[in-house]
């Protein structure tokens, strides 16, 4: 089938992302630092932001369970834009060539509605595209192959001709299920040689 639409996550696709990078300051120890991420702050915890869920009852959650850590706790919100550093320049570039070419283009990512905002601001690419689904405001997340529906329904995509790029296998998976095309993206030439695979002009 043709390509006529071309969907991109951004978390790891479009820019860089990883909690840990304010914590290696914050929690200077390894060890400590692991157990806080796998125990406290964990990527399940983090999700449910993703989902819709406030930061305010998130961290009251947590401070509930961990009275101790509160500090560290409240800091992950504090210090999110640590987080996100910095783009993938080469990505970036392949999504802008194809805006450019005339192509189809949106976004479909999981992210928390606010930090989502922020990143806007950070980072002016992500206003490029014909339009975006925020897991945090529509409150579904991927792999979830409901807010790949809604994604299709909101911006009028045919699933069949549609492509998503995302780094996650079960976020493709959930893609492929939704009955879209999918790439798993661990690079931008690999994504350029996808595309190309796929017909789609880069």
């Amino acid at each position: 089938m043709p390509i006529n639409h071309i969907v991109f996550d951004i978390g790891k696709v479009l820019i860089h992302y990883d909690p840990s990078l304010p914590y290696q300051r914050l929690i200077p120890d390894a060890g400590e630092r692991k157990w806080f991420f796998d125990n406290v702050c964990t990527h399940d915890w983090n999700i449910e932001q993703d989902r819709g869920r406030t930061w305010e009852e998130a961290e009251a959650l947590l401070i509930e369970a961990h009275p101790e850590r509160e500090e560290q706790i409240r800091h992950f919100r504090k210090y999110w834009h640590e987080m996100v550093p910095h783009a993938y320049d080469d990505s970036v570039a392949v999504m802008e060539e194809l805006i450019a070419g005339g192509h189809d283009v949106t976004m479909l990512t999981n992210f928390a509605s606010d930090t989502f905002r922020e990143a806007q601001v950070r980072y002016p690419f992500l206003t490029k595209t014909r339009g975006v689904t925020v897991s945090g405001d529509v409150k579904l997340i991927k792999p979830d192959v409901a807010i790949y529906e809604m994604h299709a329904g909101s911006f009028g995509l045919d699933p069949a001709t549609t492509v998503f790029i995302d780094d996650t296998v079960a976020n493709v998976d959930g893609a492929k299920q939704a009955g879209w095309q999918a790439v798993h993206f661990t690079g931008a030439d690999k994504l350029r040689a996808d595309l190309t695979a796929l017909g789609v002009r880069v």
